[in-house]
């Protein structure tokens, strides 16, 4: 497997210094491809091409195809292995995984039209409406109630595990917590750090996937960027019913945490949080 993080000599500009030019190692996040490939009665076919941070690339793509609605429970997916790719001095590059799927799972007709970058995760898919597709695992049913103020604790929570940002200051994490005792509680469950939000997202959902714990009900999963479209469809997808984040929401994730039963929490800093979907969850 690929390394998390590599170090890199740089030059540091410190202006207000008595030696304002140094050069010193920093360590980076590790971005690479990954090619998706799925098998299933028709053949093999390259599905998509995702950047990322290496590492829980099975769980990357099973969530992938969670989020994708090829998928939705543990069965459907037979196998994942990696398949032969080399660097240029021949060393495994561990850059492409192939996932059997079930004989009755069918395959996509066609794949990602583009590659999926670090930044985006539904780029090359037809259109927003396909997209905002109806899931096997509706968030909307779940009860789950929480108090307020274990939602703002919850992004401390998830910095305090965030092994890889305290490495390299860049990287995504998303953290799926199981709330209890009425709400006023909340277990750690899975945290994964990626480049791309949305694949630490992906990497979060296909480990409940590969540990037959969907749907998750009872749930909120906290991310440190902003909530998007792609995170709440993701989440709903999963039966998550909360979503929350430290930074704001857009327009599309608002109105479709509306439409699906997500709630939606932004600007989770400190001792506040503003809620955008779905504020008949909190408890007071």
């Amino acid at each position: 497997m690929g390394r998390l993080s590599q170090r890199r000599k740089v030059r540091k500009f410190v202006l207000d210094s008595e030696y304002p030019v140094r050069d010193k190692e920093d360590v980076l996040a590790v971005e690479e491809p990954l090619e998706i490939r799925l098998t299933g009665p028709s053949g093999t076919m390259s599905y998509s091409v995702t950047m990322r941070t290496p590492g829980d690339d099975f769980d990357l793509v099973a969530g992938f195809l969670v989020s994708e609605g090829v998928v939705w429970e543990p069965g459907h997916i037979v196998a994942e292995r990696f398949c032969g790719g080399e660097d240029e001095n021949g060393q495994q590059t561990f850059n492409v995984v192939q996932a059997q799927l079930r004989q009755d799972v069918v395959l996509p007709e066609t794949g990602r039209a583009v590659y999926t970058s670090s930044s985006c995760g539904i780029c090359g898919t037809d259109s927003i409406e396909s997209v905002r597709r109806s899931g096997h695992h509706s968030p909307a049913d779940d009860g789950v109630r929480l108090l307020p103020e274990l939602v703002a604790g919850l992004p401390a929570r998830l910095r305090e595990a965030q092994a890889l940002f305290d490495k390299t200051g860049g990287v995504h994490a998303a953290g799926l917590f199981r709330i209890g005792d009425g709400g006023t509680s909340a277990e750690l469950l899975c945290l994964r750090e990626d480049v791309g939000r949305h694949n630490a997202v992906d990497k979060v959902v296909g480990w409940a996937l590969r540990s037959g714990m969907l749907p998750l009900r009872e749930t909120v999963l906290q991310v440190s960027g902003r909530a998007s479209f792609e995170l709440v469809q993701k989440a709903a997808m999963a039966g998550i019913p909360a979503l929350a984040a430290v930074s704001a929401p857009s327009t599309l994730a608002a109105e479709l945490a509306d439409e699906l039963g997500v709630t939606l929490v932004g600007f989770s800093r400190g001792s506040s949080f503003n809620v955008y979907a779905g504020h008949e969850r909190l408890l007071g």
